[in-house]
């Protein structure tokens, strides 16, 4: 039986981290991505001695333009097939618009979107070549609403979702699968924005652990779904937009469409 392998940017915290644990425990090798060295050291070390499988850890900052295609020679260089994508990596920024560093929101829409497209076509290509993989892009619940003091993260969110919809319906009955995983924004980047103003019902709710996403997110791809929202209480509530927008005449999400897929 051939070794498979998967690829996580954005690899030592948050779903990151157990998107990576359940692959070893499912024998998978690994190629984690991540910034800080020290973490992906000791994930690495751990998940080798603990489950026994291969990993290559790669400490880059993916923000940084034409980062993906540094990454993926590496991985080429060392000869390594990746059959699970999985796009974690994402950052959040808050506040005005008009007011908020250029820098920011460009590292944003670096990580979020630029870096997101140019490694899944990378990786891709290759998949298609074999006829096999499966692709999971982290998106968000902030994904089917505008969101004002987080309009860009909010925007970047929208395109991840978009962005696999379309390319899934584009590789139906390709043996190749894309999922858009829609955890709670503080689960998709802003787990440090914790002070942004938020709905109040949003607040009362209680989010799933980390742990519980990953999970959820990993049984969804391997199911080829297409897109993920973990949680009764969140399809409920992205429902209940969608009807609510329904209501209001010309609204562009008006029809937007939330998939039950738990």
């Amino acid at each position: 039986m051939n070794k498979r392998t998967a690829l996580i940017t954005g690899a030592t915290q948050g779903i990151g981290y157990y998107f990576s644990r359940i692959m070893a425990r499912n024998k998978v090798d690994l190629v984690l991505i991540d910034k800080n060295e020290d973490h992906l050291l000791e994930l690495a070390l751990d998940l080798y001695q603990r489950y026994g499988v291969r990993v290559k850890f790669i400490p880059f900052d993916m923000s940084k333009n034409n980062a993906p295609f540094v990454v993926y020679n590496d991985i080429i260089k060392d000869g390594f097939h990746i059959d699970y994508l999985i796009n974690n990596a994402g950052v959040g920024d808050g506040g005005y618009f008009h007011e908020i560093d250029w820098e920011k929101e460009r590292e944003m829409i670096n990580l979020n979107v630029v870096c997101l497209v140019q490694l899944t076509k990378l990786i891709l290509n290759d998949m298609v070549k074999l006829g096999k993989g499966r692709v999971l892009n982290v998106a968000s619940t902030a994904a089917f609403q505008p969101g004002p003091n987080m309009a860009v993260y909010h925007a970047t969110k929208a395109f991840v979702l978009s962005f696999s919809e379309a390319i899934a319906n584009e590789l139906k009955n390709s043996g190749i699968t894309v999922t858009a995983l829609c955890p709670d924004p503080k689960q998709s980047g802003l787990q440090h924005l914790a002070e942004i103003e938020v709905n109040k019902l949003l607040k009362m709710r209680k989010l799933p652990k980390d742990w519980e996403v990953a999970e959820f997110g990993f049984h969804s791809m391997i199911e080829g779904k297409t897109v993920a929202v973990n949680g009764f209480m969140n399809r409920l509530l992205l429902n209940t937009m969608r009807l609510f927008r329904k209501s209001t005449p010309g609204h562009p999400y008006a029809k937007y469409p939330v998939s039950n897929n738990e």
